[in-house]
């Protein structure tokens, strides 16, 4: 069975593609999936590749690129930013990022001139630790309906379930916080009166976040699933929820979105611009406030119908401010490239991305 895709890794495929950039040149340097596979590639394929075309852009969409790139290769290097979680929330993170991709990454902010981050948070984010000279373009990826979601008849079920079923996706880590969305969801269910169940999709990851909510009673620890199964889980819920501490973008948010699903998320900057005027954002650390205004979306009138238009219209906002950052995208390229090229077209020279 083959490995389901990330959402960065399904980020990295679509907004870097050939067809994404033409006319522009792009070829794709892959990585293996395995971790040696990307350590192999950061410090030997790519180095060597760009000694061996010297005209040519290297991006960096995944993994942040070895010391050679970030020291030597630097003006025409750009890294695409998912988030600065490696140097705010090292606590947070497992070895391998902590004392291999954490250096490299502080490097490459310290030192490079070029990046694309992926919302207005992770610019202002990254803006405090790069150099006051770097160029910092906001290209947020266009969120297609993956799960082949479909909120038609959403409006017409029940709107006081007996049972509410409340999903989350994510890695079952300490940043992620599920164990602040079943506090939530026990406090939900003693406000309503009626059983609230919180099913996770998502591997197990570092910590002991996992073994504690597989402990609770209420909370379903799913695994990583197929498309096809996801679709099912989430087509059943009736909320969607967040308590992460921290996002780059929350990507999930805007794909549950596509089921017409109410989005409940932490009242935190990142959120505010994801989702709009189209989720409940709660204080996730306060689980009885966070129930209390939960309680109050789901026990108003058409509330489904309200949420599932909402819903829709947040996509279709976040999805034309992500086609507008496209120019902003391959105008960086181009000028990148002619700069390279030393003449006006930059037909002549290649992007080439890295994919791990």
């Amino acid at each position: 069975m083959h490995r389901r895709s990330t959402g960065i890794e399904r980020i990295t495929r679509e907004l870097f593609s050939a067809d994404m950039l033409a006319p522009l040149p792009v070829e794709t340097v892959e990585a293996s999936r395995s971790r040696f596979g990307v350590v192999t590639a950061q410090n030997l394929k790519l180095p060597l590749g760009a000694m061996r075309h010297r005209s040519d852009v290297f991006l960096f969409p995944g993994f942040p690129p070895s010391p050679w790139f970030s020291l030597a290769c630097r003006e025409r290097t750009v890294m695409y930013v998912h988030d600065v979680f490696l140097l705010t929330r090292r606590a947070e993170l497992n070895m391998a990022a902590r004392y291999y991709f954490a250096p490299l990454f502080a490097l490459a902010v310290r030192s490079l001139r070029h990046f694309l981050v992926n919302s207005d948070y992770t610019a202002s984010t990254l803006r405090a630790f790069c150099r006051d000279d770097a160029t910092i373009v906001l290209c947020r990826p266009n969120v297609r309906n993956v799960f082949g979601l479909d909120a038609q008849g959403r409006g017409i079920r029940n709107p006081a379930p007996s049972v509410l079923t409340v999903t989350g996706i994510g890695t079952v880590e300490p940043r992620k916080n599920f164990r602040a969305a079943a506090e939530i969801c026990a406090a939900l269910s003693a406000r309503l009166g009626v059983p609230v169940n919180l099913q996770i999709i998502g591997r197990p990851g570092w910590g002991s976040d996992a073994a504690f909510l597989s402990q609770q009673p209420h909370v379903r620890l799913l695994g990583a699933l197929p498309d096809a199964e996801v679709r099912a889980v989430v087509a059943a819920s009736d909320l969607f929820i967040c308590t992460s501490r921290d996002e780059g973008l929350g990507l999930p948010l805007l794909e549950a979105q596509y089921a017409g699903l109410p989005v409940i998320a932490p009242d935190m900057p990142v959120f505010r611009e994801v989702l709009g005027t189209s989720g409940l954002l709660v204080d996730a650390q306060d689980a009885r406030s966070a129930a209390a205004a939960i309680a109050s979306l789901c026990t108003a009138a058409d509330w489904r119908v309200e949420y599932a238009q909402k819903a829709a219209s947040n996509i279709a906002r976040w999805n034309a401010l992500a086609r507008a950052d496209q120019g902003n995208m391959y105008r960086l390229f181009e000028t990148m490239l002619t700069a390279r090229s030393g003449h006006t077209s930059p037909n002549a020279r290649t992007v080439r991305s890295s994919a791990a």
